[in-house]
Order: structure tokens, then sequence, then C-alpha cells
């Protein structure tokens, strides 16, 4: 009797061990994608400067969309060229 009652307390503390495990896992995962919202919405900016800056010298939406290697999708270059008051090349 007391086999099976160590037995069943060893498999409820290996089941909190390894949930513990698995919140550990998963607030490590959410700080990890906090830290890559943060980068995507740091790199927005500047490549949209860049897109517009090209844009203006003339450079064509085919070959920024070619050049961003399809990053943004070629709706996505216009409304911002049209933003900064440019009208990107076909």
């Amino acid at each position: 009797m007391n086999d099976e009652l160590t037995r069943a307390a060893r498999t409820y503390r290996d089941a909190v061990t390894e949930e513990d495990a698995a919140k550990d896992a998963l607030a490590a995962a959410k700080r990890r994608r906090e830290q890559a919202a943060q980068q995507v919405a740091a790199s927005r900016g500047p490549l949209a400067e860049l897109i517009v800056t090209k844009a203006r010298e003339g450079m064509r939406q085919v070959d920024i969309l070619t050049a961003i290697e399809h990053v943004y999708t070629r709706e996505t270059v216009r409304r911002i060229c049209r933003a900064a008051g440019v009208e990107p090349r076909g």
C-alpha cells in the first residue's frame, strides 16, 4: 500500500515539475516574442524611409520589391510611397 502511495506521489511531483518547466519555457518564449516585436517595430520606419528615398530617386517599384526581397507586397510599397507624397514608378 505504501508503494502505491509513493508511486502516486512521485507521479504527481513529476507532473508538477513538468508543468513548471513548461511555464518557464512559455515565459521565455513570450520574452523572445516581445523582443522580436520590438525589433520589427524599430526596423519598419528605416525601411519605409529607404523605400521612399529610392522611389524619389526614380527607382522602379519592381526594383524596390526585388531589393527588399519582397518582405512587403507591391501594394504596401505603393502605400508607403503615396503616404510620403511619392507616386512609385511601375
